[in-house]
């Protein structure tokens, strides 16, 4: 399936958290048959989405009194119950990992490292960077973040390889509910940063900085976290490393987004006339969102609480 891409801005869309709630108590620990280089680079997201995305809101917590726009405020509060959710739900995933044997701690103690303290409320080794500096450049690792989840989220939603491969379904609802939010809220972040970010040139210099740091660390954590993974999984006891080749393999198969995919999401991000909102399929992010089991659970529950 072809990637669709949306050419208006999300404006007027409601963005808002949904409490769903996922089973894992049938979900295999090679999540899709017979591919763990595959599942390990996926199940990457859980080791660095529950610090990531707690780290997203505590940053927009303090960024809040810089907001003067009524509707991004709404959409930043919405994009915030969204990511809290998305944290939570990620972390139940590291302790079904562990009741498999898979201990994530050794890898998670660095990602919370990163987050808590290297880009934690004040800079690190008492770098002699002003106040409102610090809190714009972490907007803008934010917004450089999202880039990459929006194309992560978009992809997952097409990539019909993965419900061919017989993935276990658990998994696929929640990448893609994740997905679908990310790609629902795929402009917030950026809409933040260029509103709290400064004016002129300091702005886009910024925003360009931001992507400088996001996208080595990202890509260098994932690497990590999947050799990590694969070197830790007792159901390997290592009979399988983590190579290019057999990552390849899992892109041709279409059970990975391709290298030039997630690649092209730089040059677009670093584009001065850029915009989000460019990203993917908004309908088809909200038609999943209709769909999704965990979602429909989550909207049925709230419909009963209401009518009670």
């Amino acid at each position: 399936m072809s990637a669709q891409v949306d050419q208006a801005p999300d404006h007027g869309h409601p963005i808002a958290p949904r409490r769903v709630a996922f089973d894992w108590s049938g979900t295999p620990l090679h999540w899709i048959p017979g591919e763990p280089t595959a599942t390990h680079v996926i199940n990457v997201l859980h080791l660095l989405l529950p610090a990531g995305e707690r780290w997203f809101v505590k940053v927009f917590k303090e960024a809040l009194p810089w907001v003067r726009d009524p509707e991004l405020l709404k959409d930043v509060k919405g994009f915030m119950g969204q990511e809290a959710t998305h944290s939570v739900q990620h972390a139940y995933v590291l302790g079904h990992l562990a009741e498999q044997g898979l201990d994530t701690g050794p890898y998670t103690r660095h990602v919370d490292f990163l987050f808590d303290v290297l880009l934690g409320e004040r800079p690190p080794f008492g770098l002699p960077v002003r106040e409102e500096e610090w809190l714009r450049f972490r907007l803008s690792v934010i917004a450089a973040t999202e880039q990459f989840t929006a194309v992560l989220g978009d992809w997952v939603l097409r990539a019909e390889e993965l419900e061919r491969a017989d993935s276990d379904p658990v998994m696929l609802d929640l990448l893609r509910w994740h997905g679908a939010e990310e790609v629902e809220h795929r402009s917030v972040a950026f809409d933040m940063y260029e509103h709290c970010g400064g004016t002129g040139r300091g702005r886009y210099a910024r925003r360009v900085l931001g992507m400088a740091v996001t996208a080595p660390v990202l890509f260098h954590l994932w690497g990590w976290g999947t050799r990590y993974l694969i070197r830790n999984d007792p159901r390997l006891v290592g009979r399988l490393r983590y190579t290019i080749p057999h990552h390849n393999k899992a892109v041709a198969k279409g059970l990975l987004p391709s290298w030039r995919e997630l690649g092209a999401a730089v040059p677009r991000y670093l584009r001065r006339s850029y915009h989000p909102s460019q990203e993917g399929s908004l309908r088809r992010a909200v038609d999943y969102l209709a769909a999704s089991p965990a979602a429909r659970a989550a909207a049925g529950a709230v419909s009963r609480r209401a009518a009670s």
